[in-house]
């Protein structure tokens, strides 16, 4: 649809329908939650609704995660069992592709996610993520990294490896085949 971020009222009914089959099949993830209300803020919300689908059609299989207790907004993280697929081999951020004079990624997890409307997981927001469920247990996602971290030219990711999470640095410039990104959204 171009620049336009909003679905067709098609798109919209079959983004919703795969929400809602997402929804039912993992109750785990959002015990207090009723569907119904989720839907209703989906459906005054047009442009989160596109940006899930941007999620989706990435390989992030996005789905409720919680709700801010002050906000009420409900979170969606990206929760593909691995790190969502064409979301992968890029660096942290445009400073370290910036800086890289050759064999230049496609892009940096911070710039693809800003342009699909979504914020990297927190390192915190990664390991709640991970208590749902087993994730990244094959790759790695790129996570938001703290200022005086990325000043020294580094950048951390997560996995999970023989059971447990693990938080791990990178030169923010480096990146790999299996590493990707997970993104959050609040509706």
């Amino acid at each position: 649809m171009g620049n336009k971020r909003e679905l067709s009222s098609e798109q919209s009914a079959d983004m919703l329908a795969i929400l809602k089959a997402r929804f039912e099949k993992n109750k785990n993830r959002h015990e207090a939650i009723a569907w119904n209300d989720v839907q209703t803020r989906l459906e005054a919300s047009p442009e989160k609704l596109w940006i899930l689908d941007e999620m989706e059609v990435t390989g992030g299989e996005p789905d409720v995660v919680g709700q801010d207790s002050k906000t009420g907004e409900f979170l969606f993280y990206d929760c593909s069992p691995e790190t969502p697929k064409e979301r992968r081999s890029y660096c942290y951020d445009r400073a370290a592709l910036d800086s890289r004079k050759a064999n230049k990624p496609e892009n940096s997890a911070v710039d693809a996610a800003a342009e699909m409307g979504i914020e990297l997981l927190s390192e915190e927001e990664y390991i709640e993520l991970q208590k749902l469920g087993s994730f990244d247990t094959k790759t790695s996602s790129w996570l938001k990294t703290p200022a005086d971290i990325r000043k020294l030219g580094g950048a951390i990711f997560g996995d999970r490896r023989f059971g447990r999470v693990f938080i791990y640095h990178n030169g923010a410039d480096s990146y790999y085949a299996a590493r990707g990104f997970r993104g959050a959204l609040r509706v």
